[in-house]
């Protein structure tokens, strides 16, 4: 079976694949990775990881970790989120992910329309890259297996959010349960959390 996504953007540069996961969530941390694949990889499977099951998902996520060249996560919590806001927290998960490379990349491909440059390294962003580079796929898909592992281990802690199935999106149950019982030290308090329009819930320090 044939792959529809392109092995590469960068056709004479080691480039890294860059995508996030959890930016429009109420809770938790946002995730990236960062993914080098090798220059003659081509593996049909690869899809943007919205396009994929839960169990393929985590099948893809053993399967890049094995034949990546490099493979990283970062992090950037809650309380960073609230700090900086979501979208230069999104640029720094990827930035941190790519600090951790165990191969310097000669280039960078970002899911999305924006990026902020990483050291001195080219880059190009690409709207909805995820089905349309290789890279990019597999960086999604780290990127949502590791986050989705991360709330399913908060909602051991904190079940009556139903992180385990909304994954800290702003589900209608998710909200009633904020309502009913307030925010969590993993809320992001810049966010609406309500769905009313304003930053209404009355924040105690932690």
């Amino acid at each position: 079976m044939k792959n529809v996504l392109k092995p590469h953007f960068y056709t004479d540069k080691t480039e890294a694949g860059c995508d996030e996961a959890g930016r429009g969530c109420l809770a938790g941390s946002v995730y990236a990775a960062a993914v080098i694949l090798p220059p003659d990889y081509d593996n049909p499977l690869l899809n943007d990881s919205k396009q994929l099951s839960p169990s393929r998902r985590q099948q893809l996520r053993k399967q890049i970790e094995t034949d990546a060249l490099a493979w990283a996560v970062g992090v950037v919590t809650p309380r960073e989120i609230d700090e900086m806001n979501i979208l230069r927290a999104s640029f720094l998960a990827m930035h941190r992910a790519l600090d951790q490379l165990r191969v310097r990349p000669q280039a960078v491909i970002v899911d999305g329309n924006r990026f902020v440059p990483y050291h001195d390294l080219p880059y190009t962003t690409i709207v909805k890259g995820d089905g349309k580079y290789q890279s990019i796929a597999a960086a999604s898909i780290l990127a949502k297996t590791y986050r989705d592992d991360y709330m399913d281990e908060l909602d051991a802690r904190y079940p009556q959010y139903g992180w385990k199935q909304n994954k800290g999106y702003p589900t209608r149950s998710h909200r009633e349960a904020i309502r009913q019982y307030g925010i969590s030290p993993f809320h992001r308090r810049s966010y609406n959390l309500l769905g009313d329009g304003q930053l209404s819930l009355n924040f105690d320090d932690d």
